[in-house]
Parts: C-alpha cells; structure tokens; sequence
C-alpha cells in the first residue's frame, strides 16, 4: 500500500512540474522544471514496474498546488512540496529493505532538493524584506496604540477614525523610510517596489486591525478581536517565511507575539494612566 502511494506521489508531482514547466518565463527554470518532471516520471515507470499497477494522480494535490503557486509564488509552493519530498525519502527508505531496486531512487530524491533550490530566483522574495518591515512594524507599533486608544478614549468611532488617520500617515512615513534606505544601500531591488511592498503592507495590517473597531460596539471587546487578527497575520506571515526561505517557524512566532502582546500591555497602562491624570471622558 505504501509503494502504491508512493507512486501515487511520483504521477502527481511529476503533472506539477511538467504543468510549471509550460508556464514559467526563465528559461533556466523551466528547463529544470523539465528535467524534473522526467525524472519523477520516470520514478513512476520504476515504481509501476514493481507494483504492475496503473495509478491515477491525485487531481486536488495538482490543482492545489498549482492554484497555490498561482497566489503566493513558485517558491513558497515548490518549498512547501519540497517537504514532501523529505517524507517520500524516508518513505523510500523503508520500502528499499524489501525491494533494493528503489535505492536508486532516493539518490534522485535527494538530488531533486538541490534542484529545486536553485530554481528559487523569484522576484517577489527580493521584497520579502520590505514586506516584513511594513508588516511587523504596523503589527507591533499599530496594535500597541490601539491598545493605548481603547483605554484612553473607549469610543469605537473615535479610536477607528484617530486610528486610520494615524495609520496612513505612518505608511506614508514607513514607504518614504524603505524608498531612501533601499536607494542609499544601492541594493539590486527598485526603491520604488520596496517602497510600495512596505506602504502596502502597513495599510493592509492597519486596514485588519481597526476593521473590528467599525463593525463592534465594545471597544475592549474590538481590542480582542484586534489581537485575535494581529496573531492571524503574523501566523499566515511568518509561515510564509519560514517556507520560502527555510527559516525556524516557532521561534519568529513566537518572538512576535511576545513582542506585540508586549507592547500592547504597555499602552493599555500608558493609556490608562493619561486617562487618569488628563481626566479624559470621551
């Protein structure tokens, strides 16, 4: 059974690649692409001929894939199948006791990783950087006033609307900041493009964060829902990069939210304290 998903997995992989490979500009990827879609093809005739069954692809594994390569990059979706890669060859391992002609397999197995790697040259990670910067700065600083808001004014209305105006002008200073640096580091990136990922980003994180204050009443009850979306970005982010760029995932998450719930525990006093000693009453 495990040999039939195995495969299973060859037939699949093998319709992705070859899919990409009809798809993809650089000629240098695409002939990788293509490289590897023969070998996995060949892995099923291999794998077939032991088995001496005709198996089908899993149509949604293709299409999920593809559809994912679609939205978020070739990258993230060649790295997260990559993982699976490293699951066949300790799958192919096992099976290798009991049929020693799969051996040769796993070389091929372990080849594909390298190949892989070196297909990652998408423009879109050279402003990983930039989104970074916009997203966790808009998540660490924006979440920590709001906080400060929410107990300093305890009106929806006037937290949201103090909030969008505070959060435009800081994607405005942020874009500004990323354009100046970018263009004196003379890196190999458009200043203009790093500028726009930046500003973008913010506003996108600043957009989810105030969005529960307009649409509820209770502001420590928005303020929740505020964190809740805050540790739902810097999950979906932070997964993001920790595939495309193979880094630890639990330690950058972690260290995120610690830093956010942090400095919103900090802001909520401040705001609490100017409340008191200002005698605000909104």
């Amino acid at each position: 059974m495990e040999l039939i998903e195995l495969q299973r997995s060859e037939i699949t992989e093998y319709l992705i690649y070859s899919h990409l490979s009809r798809t993809i500009k650089d000629s240098h990827n695409r002939e990788i692409l293509n490289r590897l879609a023969q070998e996995e093809y060949n892995h099923y005739e291999r794998l077939k001929k032991i088995t001496d069954k005709v198996v089908t692809p899993n149509r949604f594994k293709v299409w999920f894939y593809l559809i994912l390569i679609k939205i978020l990059g070739v990258t993230f979706g060649l790295k997260l199948m990559e993982s699976g890669e490293k699951l066949a060859q300790k799958g192919y391992s096992i099976i290798a006791q009991r049929y020693p002609e799969v051996s040769s397999i796993i070389g091929d197995e372990k080849a594909h990783e390298n190949d892989l790697l070196n297909i990652l040259d998408e423009e879109r990670l050279r402003y990983v950087g930039s989104i970074v910067l916009g997203l966790s700065d808009a998540l660490v600083e924006f979440t920590g006033t709001l906080a400060g808001f929410t107990f300093a004014l305890r009106n929806n209305s006037l937290i949201a609307l103090t909030g969008i105006i505070t959060g435009i002008a800081a994607s405005l200073s942020m874009g500004a900041s990323e354009y100046l640096s970018t263009k004196a580091e003379g890196e190999e990136k458009s200043p203009l493009k790093a500028s726009l990922s930046t500003g973008a980003t913010y506003i996108f994180a600043v957009s989810s964060l105030v969005l529960p204050y307009i649409l509820i009443r209770d502001s420590f009850l928005s303020f929740v829902f505020t964190l809740l979306f805050a540790v739902t970005l810097v999950f979906l982010f932070t997964f993001y990069i920790s595939v495309a760029k193979e880094l630890e995932f639990k330690k950058r998450f972690l260290e995120m939210i610690v830093i956010i719930f942090g400095v919103s525990l900090v802001s909520f006093g401040i705001g609490l304290l100017v409340r008191v000693f200002f005698n605000v009453d909104i």
